[in-house]
C-alpha cells in the first residue's frame, strides 16, 4: 500500500484527489494538509511514502514546502500538482528534487501513475510540459557526449517511451513485455550513457537526435 499526504489549500480540491485516489487498492490517503507549512509539518511526523503537493498554498508555497520536506531525514518522494505551467515553476521544482510534475487538469491515470512511479523511485512528468524539461536542460547543459548507437533497439525503443513521458506500465503495455522488463531495460540504457534519472534520459534522447519535437509517439 502507497501511502500520500496531500497538500492543497482548496478544501474541495482534496476531496477530489481523496475520492479518485481511494478508488485504487494499492493508494491510500494518509493526511491532508490546507497549507505549505502544514504539509511540511505532517511529511516530518507520519512520514508518508508520496505527497502531493499545490505550489499555490497559503503560508509557505508549494515549492518551498518541497525543497523543506526533501531536505529532511526520511523524506517521501514529492509530486507537485499545478494549474500553472509556468518555466519558473518547473525549474524550481526539478531543480528541488521533485519525483513528479503534473497539471491539475491532467486525467486520474496520470495521476495514478505519478504517484506510483514515484513509489518506486522513477519521475512522471506531465507529457504538456515534457518539452519544457527538454529545454531547461537545453539551458543548463551543453549535449550529452555519449552517441545512442551503443544502446539495443530495445533499448532505444523503451529510451523513447520514456521521453514522451509514458510510464514504465504504459512502455510494457506499447511493447507487449513485462513492466519489470521495462525496468532493466531503462536501467541498462541509464548505466550505458552515464545518465542519473529519467529526467536526464529525456533530455537526451532529444539532444542526440533519437526523437524531435513533433515526432509521433511511436514505439
Amino acid at each position: 500500500m502507497i501511502s500520500i499526504l496531500i497538500a492543497d489549500h482548496q478544501a474541495m480540491i482534496r476531496a477530489g484527489l481523496r475520492l479518485m485516489i481511494e478508488t485504487q487498492p494499492d493508494l491510500s490517503v494518509l493526511c491532508e494538509a490546507s497549507d505549505g507549512e502544514q504539509a511540511v509539518e505532517l511529511a516530518g511526523r507520519h512520514h508518508p511514502d508520496v505527497a502531493l503537493l499545490d505550489i499555490a498554498m497559503p503560508r509557505t508555497n508549494g515549492l518551498e514546502a518541497a525543497r523543506r520536506i526533501l531536505s529532511a531525514p526520511r523524506p517521501p518522494r514529492v509530486i507537485m500538482l499545478t494549474m500553472y505551467d509556468t518555466d519558473e515553476n518547473l525549474d524550481v521544482s526539478l531543480h528541488a528534487g521533485v519525483s513528479g510534475f503534473l497539471l491539475k487538469g491532467a486525467p486520474p491515470e496520470h495521476l495514478f501513475a505519478a504517484i506510483r512511479s514515484a513509489a518506486r523511485g522513477d519521475m512522471l512528468i506531465d507529457p504538456a510540459v515534457t518539452g519544457r524539461v527538454v529545454d531547461a536542460y537545453r539551458r543548463a547543459a551543453p549535449p550529452p557526449e555519449p552517441s545512442p548507437s551503443g544502446l539495443t533497439a530495445r533499448e532505444k525503443q523503451v529510451l523513447r517511451l520514456v521521453a514522451y513521458g509514458l510510464s514504465n506500465s504504459e512502455i510494457a503495455a506499447e511493447l507487449s513485455i513485462a513492466e519489470a522488463t521495462v525496468s532493466t531495460h531503462l536501467n541498462r540504457l541509464l548505466a550505458k550513457l552515464a545518465l542519473r534519472d529519467r529526467a536526464q534520459a529525456v533530455r537526451y534522447a532529444y539532444e542526440s537526435g533519437l526523437i524531435r519535437p513533433g515526432d509521433p509517439p511511436t514505439a
